[in-house]
């Protein structure tokens, strides 16, 4: 697919946008069945060492924000409850900073005997230097999503304060290394264009990953981009139809940006080819202060992902990325 006919198709509308859905839910029932991966999520950190324009976490809010990392014992104590709900991804997503690579490369093999090793441990915890990717993926991690969040070199420098560069170098080193690599795009930054969105894909095809998401910009609080309006959700939803169109064994996750946005947003990105959704299991102390998009943020729990299965008609399946 050439960049122009991604640009056409990103600004589906009507009965080209249900074409759209329809041809990438056809691709994603072929390749994956009528199947959704469910991750648990824990949310080990709100400190975050960078300073991205769009997120109450930045390094500037520090002082203003209640400060959390979870202890090992609340971590493992976390992990077990994502057990309990027959859930085998435990994801840990935490801000950037160089103390999370020790504390969860300590407590991956614990989780693993935990599950008897039938379990994907997946890393979202920002840039670290390759022997730190290294270290985790040796102590067991199977899969890290670090997503290049916009592929426009100036507009990435001018919300992330840092070169795109570094993260593509980071990219490659998690792919290099053995990853299960995920990367993934905001849609709708201020100053962002639709040429923009479509290099974002080719991206993410480019660097070979196997997990990418779009997810609609939502202006937070507490943020230099507060005053702006949100990311649109039928362009989220046309970005997920074209990566499944392009990519159909991606994962891809219906974020819950889109049903912050949206009422039935993440059952409309189902239905646009994504085949990911992720439960919060974070204690609620803490989730309480993981302020991704403000204290406004919609958090998807179990009931609501039980409701939305049985909704769309859906089966689970377990981790794919798990050696069997």
């Amino acid at each position: 697919m050439k960049k122009n006919e991604i640009i056409e198709l990103l600004q589906s509308i009507g009965s080209e946008q249900k074409m759209l859905f329809r041809r990438a839910r056809d691709i994603k029932e072929k390749e994956f069945g009528n199947y959704i991966i469910l991750r648990g999520v824990i949310e080990t950190t709100n400190l975050c060492k960078v300073n991205c324009d769009y997120c109450p976490m930045r390094k500037d809010n520090i002082k203003n924000n209640s400060i959390f990392t979870l202890e090992e014992k609340e971590i493992l104590s976390t992990a077990n409850i994502i057990k309990d709900n027959n859930v085998n991804i435990v994801f840990f997503q935490g801000g950037e900073v160089p103390q999370t690579t020790k504390l969860i490369g300590r407590v991956i093999p614990k989780i693993r005997k935990l599950f008897n090793d039938k379990v994907e441990i997946l890393l979202n915890l920002g840039i670290k230097r390759k022997d730190e990717f290294q270290y985790l993926y040796d102590q067991g991690a199977t899969s890290y999503i670090l997503k290049h969040e916009t592929s426009d070199e100036d507009l990435h420098f001018r919300l992330r304060h840092e070169h795109l560069s570094t993260r593509i170098e980071a990219i490659k080193n998690l792919v290099d290394i053995g990853f299960k690599t995920g990367t993934g795009m905001i849609v709708g930054l201020p100053g962002q264009s639709i040429s923009s969105i479509a290099n974002d894909i080719i991206l993410a095809k480019d660097l070979g990953v196997h997990m990418c998401s779009a997810s609609p910009f939502i202006p937070a609080p507490n943020t230099p981009l507060v005053s702006n309006k949100h990311g649109s959700v039928d362009i989220s939803l046309n970005a997920i139809s074209i990566m499944r169109i392009l990519s159909p064994n991606w994962l891809i996750p219906s974020v819950s940006a889109l049903e912050k946005i949206r009422k039935d947003g993440q059952a409309q990105g189902i239905r646009a080819g994504a085949n990911v959704l992720t439960i919060n299991f974070t204690p609620s102390i803490a989730k309480q202060k993981y302020l991704i998009y403000g204290r406004e943020r919609f958090v998807v729990k179990n009931h609501y992902v039980s409701s939305l299965i049985k909704k769309e008609r859906l089966l689970v399946s377990p981790s794919v990325f798990i050696k069997r």
